[in-house]
């Protein structure tokens, strides 16, 4: 158990690492911050480049921390925060499969970070050898509430922060889209402005 756990977090952790840089520094052939921000626009978070440094931040900082194996509640929060902001603002309307753009994989990241905060981040890890190691349901539905509140905080400033759309642009969809083409979950637009596994 300790050793697939500790496989898991490394493979999650790593590649949502490596997705916040795709958006924050454009790695790994990401949009970079500015493309990011037109998707995060696009979306209808207003302005975009602060909320898409913080989607950005949290990938990169939950990823690195889940990978680590410490603080694993709060790895697993961050992530869980930013895929439940990808599907209330994007892929719930499109049903559960990839396919049609919809939360499959959200929703998997999001079960991932749940299952590892339960069971504790396995050996060797960060946690248990320099921080002190939680894990256990009541830390798990913990780490669930504060991604699911954060991102609800998220969307509520939000809708307070951006101005009002232009003359034709009153619904999501009328607004511009990033350059490339349709936006994907945590708001890069995919193709050129893609920014990566949540989409």
């Amino acid at each position: 158990m300790g050793l697939a756990t500790t496989t898991l977090r490394i493979g999650l952790g790593g590649l949502m690492a490596g997705h916040g840089l795709q958006k924050l520094a454009g790695k790994f052939g990401g949009a970079g911050l500015d493309g990011t921000a037109a998707g995060f626009e696009a979306m209808g978070f207003r302005p975009g480049r602060p909320f898409a440094a913080a989607a950005g931040a949290s990938e990169t900082i939950g990823g690195g921390l889940l990978a680590a194996g410490m603080w694993t509640p709060l790895g697993a929060a961050m992530l869980t925060g930013v895929m439940a902001t990808a599907i209330a603002k994007v892929h719930a309307k499109n049903g559960p499969w990839n396919k049609d753009n919809g939360y499959e994989l959200n929703a998997l990241i999001m079960a991932v970070a749940f299952a590892l905060t339960e069971v504790g981040p396995g050996f060797p890890s960060v946690d248990g050898i320099l921080t002190k190691r939680h894990k256990g349901f009541g830390w798990a539905l913990a780490e669930l509430a504060a991604g699911l509140g954060g991102a609800a905080a998220v969307m509520k400033l939000a809708d307070r922060a951006a101005p009002p759309a232009g003359p034709g642009a009153t619904e999501l969809g009328d607004r511009p889209q990033a350059p490339g083409g349709t936006t994907d979950a945590a708001g890069a637009g995919s193709s050129s402005a893609t920014a990566g596994a949540d989409d």
